[in-house]
């Protein structure tokens, strides 16, 4: 390649091995300056990135994607890989923005991404799928597995880790060892990394061991036939490896930063005859200060200077997040009840539950990126007396939901549960829209589902789930609330009791969440242009729902009109439709939320919205046109939707 810069040159991984070791070490370089650059501007996952830089470069000069599958655990740090197989171009500018590419790996963007992933934990299983794949159609390629150290706490890892020797004679794990998730990783797991961090005596004995053997007659078949040795030397040096009591070779640790010594070690692995586990040590953050002193901060960041790594200012005044809010509310509710802890599941920040921790650390447990583990460990606390406060994002809670059916609500335990991330995730995509919970919730006994239409109803809300002496569920949004001061003292809520906050007779609007504020400036606009009486509800509880307030307003209502930020399918409206069935009212109902399939990132909760039709504008003039049918009128409008529009007829 000529002189000057090197990675508007690279097309695809063939030109990474066309490199010079000194050219790729500029390449490595001028990558870590084109994420800084990019993430400075979208947000992103920028330390994991930075941390995986020569590591992704190795991979890349050893074996040959597409041939070879790699399967990145999250894929969060897949940029690199990106940069790498032909996608350093104007979508690679616009990343996690609409138009831009995915923050994760999809199988959809490109032929070099084997297997698209946003959650933790299911690399090993998918790769070992992959290669035992292989195995049958007498395939000779490689599957490399790349989990960081915090995935290893996940039980599907665990799992896939006790099935590999069984499965398949070849298979190559990265163990990617950072000693960080998001927050600072936690458990017995990560104390046992860091011993085999702390213990290279063996692995450079056998290393030197090996390098002799090749250098005399027969050594290659003294190699092939050394894992007795191999272990009884590790024996007496250290422990032996959980990997090679689970019949995979332990190899490492290895510096994940010389490009050197990975190529090296990858090379044994791509040759080896048996499934084996390489302990790869990186920094996450390296390149850049601010990210190495911030690991948290910098794992997920919102746009930030690219020279201070100081977050870019935001608007005056804005109010403080849902999660932030819940945390406060969950440490003040500790105050007042010893029964009361909080668990999270290796998301603190994220959920709020890092006030508890900061403020009341005896109260608080992270148990790791483990969220089966996260429900259960609450069901246990449970049956004790306790009164636990499980924080999970709603896309995580996905993960445990067999926990949750056969252990907390059929044992009606009372556990609250802070789902954030419920509605839109819009930068991070279908991984981790929270739009399934309502749907896979309510038709779970004993449940009460609710959500806030503001802060102050959030922290209504945590006061009045503590109260119930059963399963509880809050879902909310990611982001600024909606800037309501939250009151000293909490009220409690009725259960299953919605709020009127505009009277109606013949159009009823029930929203939930922050969609109760738009549903008002709707309402308003139709009153206003039909001539309708149209109220609205803020239906608070998802399930139960305030029956008695929905058959009073059955006997005079022409329209209902359900707004959620949740599938149709199964969802709120879906709930108001069965409730009216069951009371022999039969009303239409036009039901607005997102539509049966998954829906992608992009800039911003209103532009994935305007993308579906949902924004308030196109809301406005699809419900017009119906209300014109409905109360026999011509208004004069047209709508733009036509026959394509995406509300439910």
């Amino acid at each position: 390649m000529s002189e000057g810069p090197i990675l508007p040159g690279i097309r695809g991984p063939e030109d990474v091995r066309d490199l010079s070791p000194p050219q790729v070490e500029a390449l490595a370089g001028e990558i870590r300056e084109r994420l800084i650059e990019v993430t400075a501007v979208n947000g992103g996952h920028i330390g994991p990135n930075l941390g995986v830089v020569e590591l992704t470069l190795a991979l890349h000069r050893i074996f040959e994607t597409p041939r070879d599958q790699f399967v990145f655990d999250v894929s969060h740090q897949g940029y690199v890989h990106k940069l790498l197989t032909g996608r350093n171009d104007q979508a690679f500018d616009r990343i996690r923005k609409s138009g831009g590419y995915s923050g994760f790996l999809a199988r959809s963007e490109s032929e070099h991404d084997a297997y698209g992933a946003g959650h933790a934990g299911t690399a090993l299983s998918a790769a070992l799928g992959m290669a035992a794949a292989r195995d049958q159609q007498g395939g000779d390629n490689h599957v490399v597995a790349v989990v960081g150290d915090a995935g290893f706490t996940c039980g599907i890892t665990l799992e896939a880790l006790n099935n590999i020797s069984e499965a398949t004679g070849r298979l190559v794990v990265i163990l990617n060892d950072n000693e960080w998730s998001i927050d600072r990783n936690v458990g017995a797991l990560s104390r046992y990394f860091n011993e085999l961090i702390t213990t290279p005596f063996y692995n450079r004995i056998n290393d030197d061991l090996e390098s002799f053997l090749q250098k005399v007659p027969g050594g290659d078949a003294l190699i092939r036939l050394g894992s007795k040795w191999k272990r009884e030397t590790k024996d007496f040096l250290t422990s032996s490896s959980i990997f090679e009591n689970f019949g995979i070779r332990y190899i490492g640790p290895i510096d994940g930063h010389n490009l050197a010594e990975l190529e090296q070690y990858l090379t044994f692995a791509r040759n080896a005859p048996e499934p084996l586990v390489l302990h790869v040590i990186t920094q996450k953050g390296k390149g850049s200060e601010a990210a190495l002193a911030q690991p948290e901060k910098f794992h997920g960041i919102s746009p930030f200077d690219p020279k201070t790594g100081a977050p870019l200012p935001g608007k005056p005044g804005t109010p403080p997040k849902y999660q932030d809010v819940f945390g406060d509310a969950v440490v003040e509710a500790c105050r007042r009840r010893e029964d009361i802890v909080g668990i999270t599941a290796a998301m603190p920040s994220g959920t709020g539950l890092n006030k508890l921790r900061d403020q009341m650390p005896d109260r608080y447990y992270d148990v790791g990126i483990a969220e089966e583990h996260a429900v259960l460990f609450a069901a246990g606390m449970a049956t004790r007396g306790m009164h636990p406060v499980c924080a999970i994002y709603s896309t995580f809670l996905q993960r445990a939901y067999d926990p949750l059916v056969h252990d907390i609500c059929l044992q009606n335990l009372p556990v609250l549960f802070g789902m954030d991330r419920a509605g839109l995730s819009p930068n991070d995509g279908p991984t981790h829209h929270g739009l399934f919970d309502i749907a896979y919730l309510r038709c779970i006994p004993n449940t009460v589902v609710m959500q806030p239409a503001d802060e102050d109803e959030l922290a209504d809300m945590v006061h009045t789930g503590l109260q119930i002496d059963g399963p509880a569920f809050i879902r909310y949004p990611r982001g600024a609330a909606a800037g309501v001061p939250v009151k000293e003292e909490p009220a409690l809520l009725p259960v299953g009791r919605a709020e009127v906050r505009r009277e109606g007779r013949e159009v009823q609007i029930w929203a939930l969440g922050p969609l109760v504020a738009e549903a008002e400036t709707l309402a308003s606009r139709l009153a206003e242009v039909t001539g309708a009486s149209v109220g609205v509800v803020n239906a608070r509880f998802a399930k139960p729902l305030d029956r008695e307030l929905l058959a009073a307003q059955a006997t005079e209502a022409r329209l209902f009109v359900t707004l959620e930020d949740h599938v149709r399918t199964g969802g709120f409206g879906s709930a108001l439709l069965e409730t009216l069935a069951d009371a022999g009212a039969s009303r239409p109902v036009e039901r607005i939320g997102w539509p049966d399939r998954y829906i992608d990132h992009g800039d911003s909760d209103k532009a994935l919205r305007a993308a579906e039709g949902l924004d308030p504008e196109s809301l406005f003039l699809s419900l017009r046109a119906r209300l014109e049918a409905l109360l026999g009128v011509h208004l004069e409008v047209a709508d733009p939707a036509g026959d394509d529009c995406p509300v439910h007829r």
